[in-house]
């Protein structure tokens, strides 16, 4: 009997670890169908979506709640729509404000249910993890520390390493990074990313580029390049950087300016994750809104000691973390400059970043595959 499997992805980065799932999993199941909601992505790798993930593709509270009559009506389309399809297994991908919901309950029905990309449970309410779990027959961790919690809870978690682990180089090329830039071999560079997010750059960015301003007086020669993820942040960064000498907007390339420098200044989440796996030196500046760090620090909603991700998986303070009202030029500055200045302090960061690498390197797409795989194997 062919094999049904029903996957949903909500936007590019889920619709990227969708197709290297489907292939891993078409590895196993030869004769499989996968069908369900997804990007171009998958749709090259075999899927027949019968919704896209643009469709999903939401951020920001107003947004959501713009488009919530829309996505309810979609959710209870889909899931209807998977139910009478009849998989052996639906796996929903990330967008767990979207997944969870979907997979509970088609749970809840009889459907064997896989989470792809476990929420932070380490950071943030780890009592979400009992919750997740009434979801999910089994949930896939990127990071080792995340089965333990579920563990804790009585649900199934694998953990199969991070994609970026595998797509990087576990030494990468910065000299052909820079010269694919067109950029000088011997000259400095900071790589600046302010975020991928509009409010976060307009939040950000005029900090961050401060602080690169002052360094550029204590670094001859300093070369700063800015990434843009697509042409709205690219205004919004024109319109903040203004004509500024040393600063150059590149569209797009955010892991090759990463590769290129001598150091990276940038807001945290995955951006800290890639610029280590790439083994560059790096300074997080985050800040939230003052209402919502108040409510945070209260009630004591963050977990953990530390909240960039290099930091949280070396379990101490391997970089700088600068939050909140730490989050000044002043301080960026100086932390940039250690970087710049210290040579001892950027060559013991190499085997810590690299044994982290290493850890995470497992081939995660076979790995979800052969954990989706055994949980079909179950009677």
């Amino acid at each position: 009997m062919t094999t049904r499997i029903a996957l949903c992805a909500g936007e590019t980065s889920g619709d990227q670890l969708g197709a290297g799932l489907i292939e891993a999993l078409r590895e196993r199941f030869p004769d499989a169908q996968f069908a369900g909601i997804g990007g171009d992505a998958m749709r090259a790798a075999g899927m027949d979506t019968w919704f896209d993930a643009s469709e999903l593709a939401v951020m920001g509270l107003t947004e959501v709640l713009a488009h919530l009559p829309r996505l309810l009506k979609l959710r209870k389309a889909f899931r209807r729509r998977v139910l009478d399809w009849k998989p052996d297994v639906f796996i929903g991908i990330d967008a767990p404000d979207f997944n969870l919901g979907v997979e509970r309950w088609l749970k809840q029905r009889g459907v064997r249910t896989v989470h792809d990309v476990s929420p932070s449970v380490w950071a943030w309410r780890e009592n979400r993890a009992l919750k997740i779990g009434e979801s999910a027959d089994r949930v896939l961790c990127l990071f080792p520390m995340e089965p333990p919690i579920y563990a804790r809870h009585g649900v199934d978690a694998a953990f199969i390493g991070h994609p970026l682990a595998d797509a990087i180089a576990l030494q990468p090329d910065r000299a052909g990074a820079r010269a694919a830039l067109g950029e000088s071999s011997a000259a400095p560079i900071l790589a600046l990313l302010p975020g991928s997010r509009l409010g976060e750059i307009r939040r950000m960015l005029p900090d961050f580029a401060e602080a690169a301003r002052r360094l550029a007086a204590d670094v001859p020669g300093l070369r700063v390049l800015v990434p843009a993820a697509n042409a709205q942040c690219r205004t919004a960064i024109d319109a903040i950087l203004g004509d500024a000498p040393a600063f150059r907007v590149i569209d797009g390339q955010a892991q090759r300016i990463v590769i290129a420098s001598d150091a990276v200044l940038l807001a945290s989440g995955t951006a800290a994750l890639e610029a280590m796996l790439c083994k560059r030196p790096m300074v997080v500046g985050h800040r939230i809104a003052p209402l919502t760090y108040r409510i945070v620090r209260l009630f004591g909603m963050l977990k953990s000691a530390h909240v960039s991700l290099p930091n949280v998986l070396a379990g101490e303070a391997l970089i700088p973390e600068l939050l909140q009202d730490d989050c000044t030029p002043d301080n960026l500055h100086a932390a940039l400059l250690r970087w710049f200045r210290d040579e001892e302090a950027v060559a013991a960061l190499q085997p810590r970043f690299l044994a982290i690498h290493e850890t995470l390197r497992r081939d995660a797409s076979a790995r979800a595959a052969e954990a989706v795989a055994q949980l079909l194997r179950q009677p």
